[in-house]
C-alpha cells in the first residue's frame, strides 16, 4: 500500500467518508499549515487561530459521513475557515463594543461593513446552495434567482408542479437549517 502522502484528495476522500483516520490524518497535516496562515493573517489571538482550525477539523471528521465536497478539498477548508474567521471576527467586534458600554448601532452601520457583510451572506449562500442536490438546486436557482413561477419551472424540467414545490421546500429546509447557525454567529447580540 502507497503511503497516504502518495494519495491525492480526490483518492482521500472517499478513504475519510468511510472513517479512515489515517486519511483524516494526512488531510490535517497537508493543510493545517495553511489553514493556519489564513486565519492568522485576519486575525490577532493566535488562541482564537488555533482553537478555529481545530474546530474546522473537529467538524470535517464529524461530518465526514454526510459532507459532499462538490469542489476541492482545498477551497472547501479555505471557505470553511473563513466562515470561522468571519465569525470570531464578529464575536469579537460585539465584546469590544459591550466592553466600551454600548451595542452597535445596526443603524449606523458604515458602506464598508455593509458590503463586507453583505458579502459574507453571498459567499455562505452560494456555499449552501451548492451543497443541494443537483435537480433541487436548479428548482432553487430558476424560483429564487431567475425569478420563475411554480407552473413555468415544472413545464421548463418536465416536472409535475408537487414535486417543484417539494424540491422548494426541501431547499429552503437546508438554507434556513444553514443560516441559522450563521445568523446566530454574526447578528446575536
Amino acid at each position: 500500500m502507497l503511503p497516504y502522502r502518495s494519495y491525492t484528495d480526490e483518492a482521500l476522500l472517499p478513504l475519510l467518508q468511510n472513517s479512515d483516520e489515517m486519511a483524516f490524518n494526512e488531510i490535517y497535516d497537508r493543510y493545517w499549515k495553511l489553514l493556519f496562515s489564513v486565519a492568522a493573517n485576519k486575525l490577532e489571538c493566535l488562541a482564537d487561530v488555533e482553537e478555529i482550525v481545530q474546530d474546522v477539523f473537529a467538524d470535517l471528521w464529524k461530518r465526514r459521513r454526510e459532507i459532499i465536497i462538490k469542489q476541492s478539498l482545498k477551497a472547501f477548508l479555505a471557505a470553511a475557515i473563513k466562515f470561522q474567521v468571519y465569525s470570531v471576527m464578529a464575536r469579537n467586534h460585539r465584546q469590544r463594543a459591550r466592553m466600551e458600554g454600548f451595542e452597535p448601532d445596526l443603524v449606523n452601520v458604515s458602506p464598508v461593513e455593509e458590503q463586507y457583510n453583505f458579502k459574507v451572506l453571498q459567499e455562505q449562500l452560494y456555499h449552501s446552495t451548492a451543497d443541494l442536490p443537483e435537480r433541487c438546486r436548479l428548482v432553487y436557482q430558476l424560483s429564487r434567482e431567475n425569478g420563475f413561477s411554480n407552473k413555468e419551472i415544472a413545464a421548463a424540467m418536465a416536472i409535475s408542479e408537487k414535486t417543484v414545490e417539494n424540491q422548494l421546500t426541501k431547499a429552503l429546509r437546508h438554507l434556513r437549517a444553514t443560516f441559522r447557525f450563521f445568523f446566530s454567529q454574526f447578528f446575536s447580540f
